[in-house]
């Protein structure tokens, strides 16, 4: 028959098993989320849409269950230490003392997410754009206008972050006219639509802005959605910015997998 000590400690590990699991359920409805924000960000801006309440609801019950696990963890290594005999003193603190300047790097680094799951799915989506087209920022940060081209991703590295991105459309004369490479951070990427997903694909209405492959060509730039679509695999009618034609701005067709959401504050 096991001890009072060793049955509370079951106890208490069946009470850590739960709680692990709940935050699995958690982080996986944050990750929905996050898919969700990442393909309609404009759907927060939207009367009566609870999106960010909802995230923050969410990132809150996460916080507690990890603070309720570290209390129950700490409840069970106290118990072992009791129970440990006295012979094993040196080990156990050195033991001990790692434990210790664990927990004083989790709370002292910012850069350590208490959400690792999270950061792990994050950190693998990042990498599966391995061999993917993307839409990349190529001009510098002090640059005059915002530069958007199709690159493709040959590398992501997780240690610095960054995309490793090719741009196989040959460069000027003055550039060597060869492919250029680039290594830009995740703020400077945006992933086109799938052909194959469409389901989750943003939907740009009329009047919205957008960010698009002009055709021809595998530079982006600001346009505007000039009529509805009928189905999701239907072509954007779009009027591109600085395209004047004859004192009018034509009208041209751009695949759906070809048209992403403006970022923030482009300068074109």
């Amino acid at each position: 028959m096991a001890s009072p000590d060793i049955a509370e400690m079951l106890e208490k590990s069946k009470e850590l098993d739960r709680l692990r699991k709940e935050q699995e359920e958690v982080l996986l409805e944050i990750n929905k989320m996050h898919k969700k924000l990442q393909n309609t960000p404009e759907a927060v801006e939207k009367p009566g849409d609870n999106s960010l309440s909802k995230l923050k609801m969410l990132y809150t019950q996460a916080k507690e269950l990890s603070e309720s696990e570290m209390s129950i963890s700490n409840h069970l290594l106290g118990q072992l230490d009791a129970m440990i005999p006295a012979g094993g003193a040196g080990q156990q603190r050195r033991r001990i003392e790692g434990n210790e300047q664990k927990k004083k790097r989790m709370k002292g680094d910012p850069d350590i997410p208490r959400l690792s799951p999270s950061m792990r799915n994050q950190q693998e989506f990042f990498a599966s754009l391995k061999g993917e087209q993307v839409a990349a920022r190529v001009a510098q940060e002090d640059g005059e206008k915002d530069e958007w081209v199709i690159v493709k991703v040959t590398h992501y590295d997780k240690e610095s972050k960054e995309f490793e991105v090719l741009d196989e459309e040959p460069g000027d004369d003055e550039e060597g006219g060869g492919q250029r490479k680039y290594k830009l951070p995740w703020s400077h990427i945006i992933p086109f639509p799938k052909m194959s997903d469409l389901a989750t694909a943003p939907e740009f209405p009329p009047g919205k802005q957008v960010l698009a492959v002009y055709p021809g060509t595998t530079a982006l730039y600001k346009a505007t959605v000039v009529q509805a679509r009928k189905r999701k695999s239907d072509d954007y009618t779009l009027e591109f910015d600085d395209d004047e034609e004859d004192g009018s701005l034509p009208q041209r067709m751009v695949p759906c997998n070809q048209v992403v959401a403006l970022p923030d504050g482009h300068r074109q």
